[in-house]
């Protein structure tokens, strides 16, 4: 990934029994990396489960560890995410939050600590943050939808960035 700095970024989260109260919600953060090698694209894939958690909570995780795998170096990034939460944080609250010391017109912020890790690391990147409608026939948001489900149901990680199954999932 030295060669190249314009990396494309799908990222999704799942959260299973968000609808029950007091239970554990098992969840999962994923994405997908899509970057030129020599001339070739690469796809590389991540996800992470945590045992109780939220759909707001993996969103940020989702971009914390995808930008995480890319380095300190900057790059130009484009970032798609079907988490309306996650892109108009980044793109429409983060700066007046940051102004106003890390706080909302109305107080506190949720997952605040997520939030100041995210802006850490994104800072070193020219990020172009992309919303997409979710469950809407985007080949890319279905995949990374299936890797954060999947490793919330089966509680796993990647433990890194592992070969993308992309291109078989999309043909079967």
């Amino acid at each position: 990934m030295k060669e190249e700095s314009e990396i494309t970024i799908y990222a999704d989260e799942s959260c299973l029994g968000n609808q029950f109260q007091g239970s554990k919600r098992p969840g999962g953060a994923a994405g997908m990396l899509e970057y030129r090698y020599e001339g070739l694209l690469v796809r590389k894939d991540y996800w992470i489960y945590e045992p109780d958690t939220t759909n707001n909570r993996m969103a940020l995780k989702s971009a914390i560890v995808g930008l995480g795998h890319i380095g300190e170096l900057p790059r130009d990034v484009r970032f798609v995410s079907d988490s309306q939460y996650l892109i108009k944080g980044m793109t429409d609250w983060i700066n007046s939050w940051k102004n106003r010391n890390w706080k909302r017109k109305s107080g506190q912020i949720e997952n605040l600590s997520l939030w100041q890790d995210l802006d850490r690391i994104a800072t070193n990147h020219q990020i172009d943050w992309k919303w997409v409608r979710g469950h809407d026939g985007h080949s890319q948001n279905e995949y990374v939808d299936h890797l954060a489900t999947t490793a919330a149901k089966t509680e796993t990680n990647s433990h890194g960035l592992v070969d993308s199954n992309y291109l078989n999932w999309t043909h079967k």
